[in-house]
């Protein structure tokens, strides 16, 4: 095919899916490095001539990673819950993510339950989607089986702000709880937890366990993401709903398609209405009828915090429908781009604004199979809808009587709003050439091909004809074509009007493909370029597009100014530090320039809130970053521009950041390619990347240009292998702008074309032409110079590939030969394509040729060759009258990244040069050098002056054995060989005669010489190849590994002058104290008497095992103690040295926050410098305290180093001199992630290493070396050895569960070789965090047993037990490496105790092997405590005690200290591995990626042939020490008085006390009722007894008990040790009324008052005031304290006191006094006594009646006998009124 106008060979430089742009102003040439989106300066050959900047960058990354799912798990822990509101609760905790529901258990009465239970959700969904799942912890009081219990309060977050957090956790914190039915009620208490979201690859750091006491502070630890404040407020989100355009012709149900085929009926088949999600609600509009532009004009309101912890709101258009109602499109805010919390900052505002929805093609089916796109996941490939909403926030005064306290979603209507209220409609116009349509996918068919080009509804062929009237911009526009006319605004549905009017032309002609190549058509446009052009109406809001394009174009000068700075660093250039400067530079005058440009069009209508809020943030920001810029620049010196590169990157973030402009205007454009009618693939481009200004930095990055695009399949069917294929590769020119503006559209056109147009006539000159026909032509060849790949992708299920490379440029195609078994071919061949026609002038194609493509590709001999990676470049082109030399010819050999989806999968090295065909024909082009190597057949090789100059080196192998080998094809490896190659070149090991027996190698060194390139980054990969020698002479490939970067193994001969250690000069290390101080400041410097120095050692006070936990509040005295060392064990250790690890970190944290502080990077550098000196524990920091009194009252405690990862990653995989290569075999997995090892491939491990030398070097060869070794000289043999392994389990944290319940019963299984130990009768019951404490010894023989397995496994009682996590540690490198890792060194020389000295060799033979190993001086021990080794001197303690507390004279301390501070040895010095636990990360084969929890363990070795090891230490848990609580209730005062007395009509209480430890709420013990006490006073000498098991160390009750009545066994809880006591009123017929509680903590709680008038609710609310003991140190206390409730306000409120005596006895001492409970034997205590009135109505009833009758109702009596009177006169009178009357009259 022809290529079109003037082209750059840029296009084909690029090979991913989207539109491919390269940026040619300061884009030399070509361009490669690490980063593929852009280009690097830093490899590029200037260009002298000005760029004539026709084209624009290809975007590179191909295969869309939105909407792919990939695995996540989030872990919560539950650790407790505070000051919950409410009386004697029943407190749960519910855990929702999504729909998923977790609760804890339910603790009983208490209103601060403690649960530490760990909670696992496992996901497998898209990121977006997961981010957007809210987080909800409620806490439920007295939920039960029957019930569901009453919400208390709740807390929610969405899971995207936990991974936003470092680490991608919240570690300890506090949410505070709220109601969300009663929002005026303020804070319904806290619950402290831990949450962590941990996605493929990610690794939680687990935080050092901070002190209680810090964590107690609950305002200090709230759970909320750094800069939102503490007291959040409550707030209401209007979101203003009014109405939408153009959507979509469609309807979901069957019916309506029927009635319409049978009725006829054809109203608009659509019933929208749209749904708000946020936060976890959702509001919905009314449903509009059959509308395709409903109209709502309501608003939904949220009531949610605020700040809210959510951060996106999703908006969606849905079809309400009988059967399932379907999502249209959905738009999701971010509320972090619509509002800014600084200073100045705005609460989140959004339009009124026209949102647009994408989502699936138009065309509506009945199975939509890109529905997903339309509920927002992955990205839409066609327009939906308008919407027109707005958003806005109100904070609430919750104070205020007229609120609404509840959060319940109200919708309401708004009024309506007017048609210019988002802008003035303006006339879009919108023109696009099509220059070239290469690399069409020949799956696709050769049926004529077109292409659609749609913005909105414009140019859709599905939607009707609608024509704009008058102004206003109507939705769906024309047909695939549309009035373009300027003079006459008609319709047509034809291309050319009956009367001859012009119109839209909205697709191109179809035509039929022609073969490029085996996989590729291409449509032959030649010099003939079809074009689209499309009218659109739509609100002028071009300003805020202007604003963006201007911060991106900022934002791409920077990062392609910071990938170059990088480029230079990582290639070893000279001045990194000057380019950094210039981009600076650049940086803050391009800021300046946008704070004059981002001012115009201020009053323009449709102006937001927004847009002048973002416009106020947008200046300010630009402001300060130039500002900083400048600040920056001037402090860039050569050491500290790494620093400032970070620094600039966050400038780069905040840009891309400002330039995302959420409120829409323009749609973006669509292009459809079209086969037979039938979309197959499409590409999106952004509207505001092609918008038109007369102001360059706001015009977008691609208009007026030529844009390579590359199509891609729409949905789901660009995932995987499908992505990685070019469905259609485009050269593209457009423009978008006002029609007003469209003079010069045409502009960028590469020159040298007519135009044709539709008809002839008045006014043709305005109407868009429908095609270019190009004039100018220019004939070229293209020389491509493919010299190698390396690191490709593996294809084959050998493990390796058979790469060819195929080449695109412009309709022309060249295949490389294929190289076999390799994935890093060296094809040394020059591809010639002559006769490349292309279209426009010289001097543009000069500047700007278009890309190449690159493709690599695995030819397989059964079917299709397999898509391995693809890559573009830009050649150097040289025109006809160009001289053919420097500076620009020959070109130079770079490398080019190759991409396969959005992973790299090798590099490229390779040159390309365009050479221009003059009139004399190819003789005027260089000459070729013909073919050198016959058996290669016709191929040209790369020219000299091209090719790499080449030096002869050596490279020496050491062969020391393989490991690990699996099956290969069912058949085990027996006689392995390792062919070692590298440039053609390479050398075989002997042959393993039996791999079971020895697997390794009788020779050890071999070497071979090969050319080599004398520049190291063109060094080609050395492969290692593992093969399998079988019978008759056939070989079997086992596995290969590619060495990529042999840099690492160049000897470089030793500088004399560096190494020149003067030995007459001593060097005096006067070292640290023997004992690692515990507090970084008082790091004491000793003197050499070695008096004062066994001072220090033998009087340090010691810490009794309390470790990591002795605090004192203030006015705590801290008592000295005498610790016995007798007391201390192998845990006072643990718990000491992670206590000082935290004081450490603390320390370096606060260090670095002050270093931020400071402006002066100097300083910063200083003090990182320190800090790291303090992690070591060895702190240079000297003060002037004398040794023997440091400040601090802190006892000290022998310690070893605990490290939070992997001892290998500390000490570089131990891979001092013995290397170990992974051997691979099978195909790559198409993994996201490139960094998770694909295991299902290693196929095993090869040990050796690698030297490599200049053979021209002198070698100047040290007397008494081994010939045979070369380089390798004094590594030991590798025959067999037998070693003892000694593995010390300690603990492992937070498995992942396995049984349904929620937990796991772990075990662990340890496998070595063929020994294999499972200690399954110790599982630990129910248990996430067990603590193992064991130690296991396994007899090994390397090299055969050289891979420790540590697995944890569940115990199951029926079915096989599940594997949780596994780790292996390779044991032969350790056992190998100078770092002495097989037994660590001890902070202090002890030959008794808890710190005994455990290795075999004491430190003077260790001291004295190295030296001898290491060819040094020494060591010679002097006088005072003197030590000399090399010309460096030590000095330390000479006297050790043994255990009859006698002093001996030894050497041992001393050669401890030189052995501590060996990497300071010249030459041979390197650190020598201490005493420590080491974390490992538990992982799964099922579940890759994922860490499945961690496990703590250490591991010693010691060779069977020197003495034996003494016997293991015990490490076995603490067996909880059993104690007893007596607590003695002797008198209450003050208690509220609950009841009317019925007879008495007083004020009363039958109080009693309840009390119980915290955790055995079921061993709840009640005194007995003190009856009607009238002034709150009860009298009860009450005992009650409570015997618990304690762990002193951990500070935690440990009790056992059944979880259910169906539980096997018994389970193990670890509870603070807290006494509740709780007051209530005794009630015979009803329950008891709760009257007031108190909680002890038995550590630290106030001491009690002496009296009851002293004691006061201020004991509570002002507890950190008051003087605070332990029940553990003081053993008795008797006082009074407060019972405190909360009343009706939530406000603590003192409701009684209580005296109370507490007495702790250990377990020994209980049974030795025991006594009863209650009032009983033994040693009861007397009766009290009660008044008489307690029991008043009990003894004396006529008393009680008199108290009744006389004081109560004596009254009412008097009142109701005169009734009674009254009534009886009444009675009588009527009853012998009649008689007497009768008497009367009749005078009887």
């Amino acid at each position: 095919m022809k290529r079109g106008k003037s082209r750059t060979p840029k296009d084909d430089s690029k090979s991913q899916d989207e539109p491919a742009i390269l940026e040619t102003e300061d884009l030399n040439q070509r361009y490669d490095g690490p980063d593929p989106d852009t280009i690097s300066l830093a490899s590029v050959t200037a260009v002298t001539t000005n760029v004539s900047n026709k084209r624009s960058k290809p975007d590179i990354k191909m295969e869309p990673s939105a909407g792919r799912p990939m695995d996540f798990q989030v872990s919560v822990t539950v650790i407790e819950a505070r000051q919950l509101v409410g009386l004697n609760m029943d407190p749960a905790v519910c855990v929702e993510i999504g729909d998923d529901k977790k609760y804890t258990s339910v603790k009983e009465s208490t209103n601060c339950p403690y649960y530490n239970e760990y909670f696992v959700f496992d996901f497998h969904v898209p990121p977006h989607v997961m981010f957007d799942k809210i987080l909800k912890l409620s806490v439920i009081h007295s939920k039960n089986l029957l019930r569901s219990g009453t919400l208390v309060g709740t807390f929610k977050l969405d899971v995207g702000t936990v991974y936003s957090q470092i680490d991608h956790q919240f570690y300890h914190k506090w949410a505070i709880l709220s109601d969300p039915d009663d929002i005026t009620a303020g804070c319904k208490g806290y619950v402290k937890c831990d949450i962590a979201v941990i996605g493929r690859g990610d690794n939680i750091k687990s935080p050092h366990k901070s002190t209680e006491s810090d964590e107690d502070d609950i305002e200090g630890n709230l759970l909320l993401p750094e800069g939102v404040p503490h007291e959040r407020q409550w707030a209401r989100y209007y979101v203003k709903i009014y109405r939408a355009e153009g959507l979509p012709k469609m309807n979901t149900s069957i019916m309506a398609n029927v009635k319409k085929a049978f009725i006829g009926e054809n109203k608009d088949l659509v019933d929208p209405y749209v749904q708000v999600m946020f936060a976890g609600q959702k509001g919905k509009t009314s449903i509009q009828k059959s509308s395709y532009e409903p109209i709502w004009n309501e608003q939904i309101i949220f009531t949610e915090m605020f700040p809210p912890l959510c951060k996106r709101m999703k908006v969606q258009i849905r079809d309400s429908d009988k059967v399932n109602d379907v999502a249209i499109g959905t738009h999701f805010i971010d509320l972090r781009m619509i509002s800014n919390d600084g200073d100045k900052g705005f609460l989140p505002t959004f339009g009124p604004t026209w949102v647009n929805l994408y989502g699936s093609t138009r065309n509506y089916t009945l199975m939509d199979e890109y529905q997903d796109l339309n509920e927002g996941l992955g990205e839409g490939v066609s327009f939906r809808a308008r919407l027109l909403m707005s958003l806005a926030v109100e904070i609430t005064d919750t104070s205020s009587p007229d609120i609404l306290s509840s959060t319940e979603i109200q919708v309401e209507s708004v009024s309506n709003i007017s048609e210019n209220a988002t802008g003035k409609i303006e006339e879009f116009f919108f023109f696009g050439a099509f220059l070239e349509a290469t690399m069409i996918d020949r799956k696709i068919g050769d049926k004529p091909i077109h292409f659609e080009v749609t913005i909105g509804n414009y140019g859709d062929e599905a939607d009707g004809v609608t024509q704009p009237k008058n102004s206003r911009r109507k939705k769906r526009g024309g047909e695939s074509n549309e009035d373009e006319s300027e003079l006459i605004q008609g319709s047509s549905d034809e291309e050319i009007d009956v009367d001859g009017d012009h119109v839209s032309v909205a697709t191109t002609p179809p035509l039929k493909p022609v073969i490029t190549d085996r996989n590729y058509f291409h449509l032959p446009y030649f010099e003939r370029k079809p074009c689209t052009y499309i009218k659109s109406w739509w609100q002028d809001q071009r300003r805020r597009l202007y604003n963006a394009n201007i911060i991106d174009n900022i934002a791409d000068k920077l990062e392609e100014g910071l990938n170059d700075v990088n480029e230079i660093i990582k290639t070893e250039k000279a001045y990194p530090e000057r380019r950094l400067r210039g981009v600076l530079e650049e940086l803050s005058s391009n800021c300046s320039e946008f704070l004059t440009l981002a001012n115009k069009d201020q009053n323009q209508p449709g102006k937001t809130k927004l847009d002048r809020e973002r416009l106020k943030l947008c200046l300010t920001e630009l402001e300060n970053i130039g500002l900083q810029g400048k600040t920056i620049r001037s402090q860039v010196k050569k050491n500290t521009v790494k620093d400032k590169l970070k620094l600039a990157q966050n400038f780069l973030e905040k840009l891309r950041f400002l330039a995302d402009e959420p409120q829409h205007s323009v749609p973006d454009i669509y292009i459809w390619m079209m086969s037979n009618n039938k979309r197959v693939a499409y590409a999106r481009v952004p509207s505001k990347d092609i918008l038109y200004s007369s102001v360059d930095q706001e015009t977008g990055k691609d208009c007026g240009k030529v844009k390579t695009m590359f199509f891609r399949l729409p949905g789901k069917k660009s995932f995987g292998s499908a992505g990685w294929t070019v469905q259609a590769k485009t050269e593209v020119y457009m423009w978008l702008g006002l029609s007003k503006q469209r003079k010069d559209y045409m502009s960028g056109l590469p020159n040298g074309f007519e135009e044709a147009r539709l008809s002839k006539g008045p006014g043709v000159q305005s109407v868009p032409p429908i095609s270019l026909i190009y004039t100018m032509k220019q004939v070229f060849q293209l020389r491509v110079h493919m010299y190698q790949a390396r690191s490709l992708f593996a294809a084959d299920s050998t493990g390796l590939s058979d790469p060819f490379a195929r080449v695109f440029f412009s309709t022309h195609s060249q295949v490389t030969e294929v190289l076999n078994e390799t994935l890093c071919p060296t094809w040394d061949q020059l591809l010639l394509i002559d006769n490349v026609e292309l279209f426009g002038e010289a001097s543009e194609l000069r500047d700007d040729p278009p890309i190449i493509v690159i493709e690599i590709y695995d030819q397989d001999s059964m079917g299709k060759a397999d898509f391995m990676g693809r890559t573009f470049a830009k050649p150097i082109t040289k025109m006809a009258d160009e001289h053919y030399g420097p500076p620009r010819f020959p070109p130079q050999l770079e490398y080019y990244q190759i991409y396969r989806g959005n992973c790299s999968a090798g590099e490229l090295l390779a040159a390309f040069e365009l050479l221009q065909i003059g009139p004399a024909g190819k003789a005027d082009l260089p000459p070729v050098d013909g073919p050198t190597d016959m058996d290669r057949g016709a191929i040209f090789p790369v020219p000299i002056g091209i090719r790499p100059v080449l030096s002869k080196y050596r490279i020496e192998v050491l062969f020391w054995g393989l490991r690990d080998l699996k099956r290969v094809n069912l058949a085990q490896v027996d006689r392995p060989r390792v062919d070692i190659d590298c440039a053609g070149k390479g050398v075989q090991s002997a042959v393993v005669q039996n791999y079971k027996k020895n697997p390794n190698f009788s020779t050890l060194v071999k070497w071979f010489e090969v050319d080599l390139p004398e520049n190291e980054l063109l060094h080609p990969p050395l492969n290692i190849r593992v093969v399998d020698c079988r019978a008759f002479g056939r070989y079997t490939l086992v596995g290969s590994h590619a060495v990529t970067s042999l840099r690492k193994f160049i000897y470089r001969a030793t500088d004399k002058q560096a190494n020149n250690w003067s030995t007459t000069e001593e060097i005096i290390c006067n070292a640290e104290p023997e004992l690692p101080i515990k507090k970084i400041e008082t790091v004491v410097k000793l003197d050499s008497a070695s008096d004062a120095v066994v001072k220090v050692d033998m009087s340090d006070d010691d810490k009794n095992g309390k470790t990591k936990k002795k605090k004192c509040k203030k006015g705590e005295e801290v008592e000295e103690e005498e610790v016995d060392e007798s007391m201390l064990d192998w845990w006072s250790k643990y718990f000491s040295s992670i206590e000082t690890l935290m004081e450490q970190i603390k320390a370096q944290e606060s260090a670095q926050a002050e270093a931020e502080e400071k402006e002066d990077m100097d300083m910063e550098g200083g003090d990182d410098c320190t800090l790291k000196g303090k992690k070591k524990g060895k702190g240079k920091k000297k003060t002037t305290t004398p040794a023997e009194g440091p400040p601090e009252k802190k006892k000290k405690i022998d310690e070893l180093m605990v490290y939070h990862k992997e001892l290998e990653n500390e000490f570089d995989c131990f891979e001092d001199w013995l290397h170990t290569f992974n051997l691979y075999r099978g195909k790559s997995g198409d993994n996201d992630d490139q960094n998770v090892a694909d295991d299902d491939r290693l196929i095993g491990k090869f040990k050796g290493s690698l030297c490599m030398y200049k053979v021209s070097d002198d070698m100047n060869r040290e007397m008494g070396i081994d010939p045979n070794m070369g380089m390798f000289q004094n590594i030991p043999h590798n025959d067999p050895i037998n070693v003892l392994v000694r593995v010390y389990i300690v603990r492992a944290t937070e498995l992942h569960p396995a049984d349904i319940n929620g937990k796991a019963d772990p075990y662990i299984a340890i496998k070595l070789g063929k020994s294999e130990v499972k200690d399954k009768e110790n599982y630990i019951s129910k248990q996430l965090n067990p603590i193992f404490g064991k130690s296991f010894d396994i007899e090994a023989t390397f090299p055969m047993d050289s891979t420790l397995t540590v697995s944890i496994y569940d115990w199951d009682l029926v079915g096989t037990d599940d594997l949780i996590g596994e780790t292996k540690i390779d044991l032969e490198n350790r056992y190998y490496s100078k770092h002495r890792p097989t037994c660590g060194i001890t902070s202090t020389y002890a030959i008794h105790g808890y710190n005994a000295w455990r290795d075999p060799m004491k430190p003077t033979q260790i001291l004295s092997k190295l030296c001898k190993d290491g060819k040094l001086d020494g060591p010679h021990y002097g006088p005072g405590g003197r030590v000399k080794v090399s010309n460096r001197v030590y000095f330390g303690p000479t006297e050790i005690e043994d255990e009859n507390g006698l002093k001996k004279q030894t050497n041992e301390h001393l050669a401890l200290m030189v052995l501590k501070h060996w990497e300071d040895m010249p030459r041979v010095g390197c650190k020598l591995v201490p005493e420590h636990v080491e974390t490992r990360s538990l992982n799964n084969p099922d579940k890759p990626g994922i860490e499945q929890g961690r496990i703590e363990l250490w591991v010693d070795m010691f060779p069977k042939d020197m003495s034996a090891p003494g016997p293991a230490i015990d490490i076995s848990p603490r067996k909880p020490k059993k104690f007893e609580l007596r607590v003695i209730i002797w008198n209450t005062d003050e208690v509220v008085l609950e009841d009317d007395d019925i007879f008495t009509g007083e004020k009363s209480s039958d109080i009693f006390v309840r009390g119980w430890l915290k955790g055995q709420q079921e061993d709840k013990q009640d005194t007995d009722v003190h009856y009607h006490s009238l002034t709150g006073e009860g009298n009860f000498n009450w005992r009650f007894i409570y015997p618990f098991e304690y762990l002193m160390a951990e500070e935690k009750i440990v009790i056992l008990k059944k979880e259910s009545m169906f539980a096997w066994d018994e389970t193990e809880y670890k509870i603070p040790p807290r006494l509740n006591l709780q007051v209530w009123d005794a009630d015979h017929f009803s329950a008891d009324d709760f009257l007031g509680a108190i909680e002890l903590d038995l550590n630290r709680f106030v001491r009690g008052a002496k009296t009851a008038k002293q004691c006061s609710i201020d004991m509570i609310l002002n507890e950190q005031d008051m003087p605070i003991v332990s029940i553990f140190k003081q053993k008795r206390i008797k006082g009074w304290w407060p019972f405190v409730a909360r009343d009706e306000n939530d406000e603590m409120e003192l409701t009684g006191k209580v005296e109370a005596e507490l007495h702790l006895l250990t377990g020994e001492e209980a049974e030795k006094n025991p006594v009863g409970t209650g009032r009983n034997e033994p040693e009861p205590l007397e009766k009290p006594n009660r008044p008489d009135t307690a029991f008043l109505w009990f003894i004396s009833p006529l008393k009680a009646i008199r108290y009744l009758i006389c004081n109560q109702y004596k009254w009412l009596i008097i009142k109701i006998l005169l009734v009674l009177l009254l009534l009886a006169i009444g009675a009588l009178f009527i009853y012998s009124m009649p008689g007497y009357m009768a008497k009367k009259l009749l005078g009887v």
